[in-house]
């Protein structure tokens, strides 16, 4: 189901033995394989079809991250302009973010900043670290146009951690969603806890005491 943060689901336990549900989105500018890189992450095959993505859809990956077993849903969403606002509207309750660019097509990389922009405007983290990674897909191809120094250097600006991949050759897939459900999980406890000692607090600066054992 969709949640917004901070709301907890009813029942949650953070043991092991329970199922995390998180939502990963993933955006970027049209053509630049976001349907390929998650084809790849879920089914382990290159996905060679280059009909657009309208709207969005979904794939689901279950993981063990740290002993937590995980449960991504993984939107993947259509990156043509007009479907912008359509896209923004599936951004609510995600708890981790894709932004993918083809390292081929400078535009794509301009366009990184406008996609991030939109999403953090629409899904209004209560922490500004929201859980986040970069892909420069495509570095299979010869005629590279945005060199991995300037990606680096713009994810190094932002603190949002930059891999080179290829769905096309399986290269940093794995790690990169692996990399973001990490991310995704601790925020998501870290969510979660304040949740739970926000009934003991008595200032909000107080920091909750460390017990000791």
């Amino acid at each position: 189901g969709s949640r917004c943060h901070p709301q907890i689901p009813q029942g949650l336990s953070m043991d092991a033995s329970k199922k995390v549900d998180l939502k990963i989105i993933i955006i970027g500018a049209l053509g630049v394989g976001k349907t390929s890189l998650l084809h790849q992450y879920v089914h382990r095959t290159f996905y060679e079809d280059y009909r657009t993505t309208l709207g969005a859809s979904i794939l689901t990956k279950v993981l063990a991250v740290d002993s937590t077993p995980l449960k991504l849903q993984i939107w993947d969403t259509g990156g043509q302009e007009r479907f912008r606002s359509m896209v923004s509207t599936f951004y609510k309750g995600s708890d981790g973010c894709m932004l993918a660019f083809d390292v081929t097509d400078r535009e794509s990389f301009e366009a990184l900043d406008n996609w991030r922009d939109d999403f953090l405007d629409k899904v209004i983290p209560r922490e500004q670290d929201f859980p986040m990674v970069v892909l420069g897909n495509k570095i299979d191809l010869s005629d590279r146009q945005v060199p991995k120094e300037t990606a680096s250097a713009w994810c190094k600006d932002k603190d949002i951690p930059y891999f080179e991949v290829s769905a096309k050759n399986n290269i940093n897939v794995a790690e990169a969603f692996e990399t973001l459900a990490k991310q995704a999980l601790s925020t998501y406890k870290g969510i979660f806890e304040s949740y739970l000692t926000d009934s003991i607090k008595l200032t909000p600066n107080d920091k909750p005491k460390q017990s000791c054992c």
